[in-house]
């Protein structure tokens, strides 16, 4: 029952708090506006729809107050985010820079106990890690903040393809009785699902870098402490799959840029979502695809956490998936539109058969 009043608590917080924060936006004139390089909206939009998010969360939290390993260096680490996120929406921070604060913020949480210490492989026992638990951890939080951040392309894609990462891990960590990892995504969907109501498209306010880095380094957390605790060589797959679409997409995203000699922050049009529009999709549909894919991986995850035959299989087929599905995607993107003009065709055959 207190997880039910906690998420109704995030969820009505955060819908209260959203309006707000975009007339605040407005007046301190944190908006988005529409550039050449990666932007698909066509009018600035306003920001700071992270800090409604995190009011919906923390409101929660407080509420609940689920006992975790150093509840003030988690909360440092999340609040050290989303400070870093509003300046950078409003001024532009360097990505170095960024970068440099995220792993201050990684490293806080992870010093005072939240951390990957062993793993048990299979004819080998358990491994303790040691040292490198330290360097691991960072890496895995790091990688998820900036790959939430790098997904936030669309109206409502990164707090949906959020929503449903957080009800995997939340129906993973009832199978597995993660207590913590209940609480935690229990309130953090609430707080992705109340700002949904003003992201959709087409969306009244973006959640920004403050949202989306604190929605990447708290969902990072919740695997950690309800995943990775497990201790088996699996469990590690298991959030890999679960967060298959952002962390897919920034891979991919780091090999096109360095590919091309460019530089790793540098911003470009080669995501998945912008790879979906260019092959003619609309914005809403691009999303609700990738929302589909998003949602097989959740199912696959869950799956592969019950049964690791299943489970192997299961990531076989969705891995071949996504890599012929991104192997259409960026064949098509550089070779105008032939998916969509070989569709074309076999509707058009289609009716003429009929005819």
């Amino acid at each position: 029952m207190n997880l039910v009043i906690a998420f109704i608590i995030s969820l009505v917080m955060t819908v209260i708090s959203t309006p707000i924060m975009m007339v605040i936006a407005v007046k301190l004139d944190i908006v988005d506006r529409p550039t050449e390089d990666r932007k698909i909206h066509k009018k600035a939009m306003p920001y700071l729809g992270g800090i409604a998010i995190a009011i919906g969360f923390f409101s929660g939290f407080l509420y609940l107050h689920p006992f975790m390993p150093s509840t003030w260096a988690f909360v440092i680490g999340a609040l050290l985010l989303i400070i870093t996120g509003v300046i950078d929406d409003k001024i532009s921070l360097s990505p170095r820079l960024k970068l440099m604060i995220q792993i201050i913020a990684a490293v806080i949480v992870t010093v005072y106990g939240v951390k990957i210490t062993s793993l048990q492989l299979p004819h080998f026992g358990y491994i303790q890690l040691g040292w490198f638990s330290y360097p691991l951890t960072i890496l895995w939080i790091v990688g998820l903040t900036n790959a939430m951040n790098l997904i936030d392309g669309l109206d409502g894609l990164a707090s949906g393809v959020s929503s449903i990462a957080l009800g995997a891990l939340l129906v993973m960590g009832i199978l597995n009785y993660q207590t913590l990892a209940i609480s935690l995504s229990v309130m953090l969907l609430g707080g992705t699902l109340g700002f949904l109501f003003f992201n959709v498209h087409p969306a009244k306010i973006f959640m920004g870098d403050a949202g989306s880095m604190f929605i990447g380094y708290i969902i990072a957390v919740i695997s950690i402490l309800g995943l990775f605790k497990s201790i088996t060589f699996f469990s590690v797959i298991i959030p890999i799959v679960v967060l298959a679409v952002p962390i897919f997409d920034t891979s991919f995203a780091i090999i096109r840029r360095a590919l091309k000699h460019q530089k790793l922050s540098a911003p470009d049009k080669g995501h998945l979502h912008h790879c979906l529009m260019e092959l003619g999709f609309s914005h809403g549909t691009t999303v609700y695809i990738i929302f589909l894919i998003s949602l097989f991986f959740g199912i696959a995850g869950v799956i592969f956490s019950r049964s690791i035959l299943w489970g192997s299989i299961i990531i076989l087929l969705a891995g071949t998936v996504m890599i012929r599905f991104s192997m259409e995607m960026f064949t098509s993107f550089h070779s105008k539109k032939p998916l969509v003009n070989a569709v074309k065709r076999l509707v058009l055959q289609h009716s003429k058969s009929k005819g």
